[in-house]
């Protein structure tokens, strides 16, 4: 099955080599650009494609607002979005990840780890790599302390917290598994049971409310 992507960025060079990069893959097809987000979300609401890689620094109407008017779409909801920076370190990264985005990469990232990053989020996975964890992390310590209640993880049980805290690490459900003495499988369970309690949207807010409630702290 072919994936369909939309591209939103204000740089028509940075279009170009995401559309060159991702049209060289048999499984993926690039359906529409836009180069500020007023005009992203027309063109994701005229095609509906798989995934979105989203600039989160446009004019118009900037990437965080664009994503939160897409997720905020019932008619848009199978729309899977990731997130672009160029910043290491970028303020709006964690506004675009509260709006909805299921993952972020930043734009130096390697082709085939864009193509895989493509497929992972087209199949319903979140996004959450290594290295965009401790970008992750290194702009939670940059904003400052926790600024989420700790009284909101009193509805998860003990294995649940184990759970979370190792997926805010960036550790997937294998590794996981491998650490607590259970099936991937029942480290995933364990995962949807705690964004479900939690009320949050995906697996990367799950991330960020670990770090911001205290669960764990930045340089653990």
């Amino acid at each position: 099955m072919t994936i369909r992507v939309v591209l939103a960025d204000d740089q028509v060079l940075v279009r170009a080599g995401l559309h060159g990069l991702l049209d060289n893959s048999d499984d993926i097809r690039v359906v529409g650009e836009a180069g500020d987000g007023a005009r992203a979300v027309a063109v994701v609401r005229g095609t509906r494609p798989d995934v979105v890689l989203m600039d989160i620094r446009m004019p118009v109407l900037d990437g965080v607002e664009a994503i939160r008017r897409i997720t905020a779409d019932p008619a848009l909801a199978a729309v899977r979005i990731i997130a672009l920076t160029t910043f290491d370190l970028d303020d709006y990264l964690l506004d675009a990840l509260r709006a909805g985005a299921d993952g972020f990469l930043l734009k130096d990232v390697e082709p085939e780890d864009l193509r895989r990053a493509v497929r992972v989020v087209a199949a319903g996975e979140m996004l959450v790599t290594p290295r965009a964890t401790r970008v992750l992390v290194d702009t939670l310590r940059a904003r400052g302390a926790r600024t989420a209640d700790p009284g909101r993880l009193a509805v998860l049980t003990g294995r649940e917290r184990e759970v979370m805290a190792l997926a805010a690490r960036g550790l997937a459900n294998d590794e996981i598994g491998a650490r607590l003495s259970m099936s991937p499988a029942t480290a995933r369970t364990h995962v949807q049971r705690a964004i479900t309690k939690l009320g949050v949207r995906d697996r990367t807010q799950l991330v960020v409310l670990a770090y911001e409630t205290g669960l764990i702290s930045p340089g653990e």
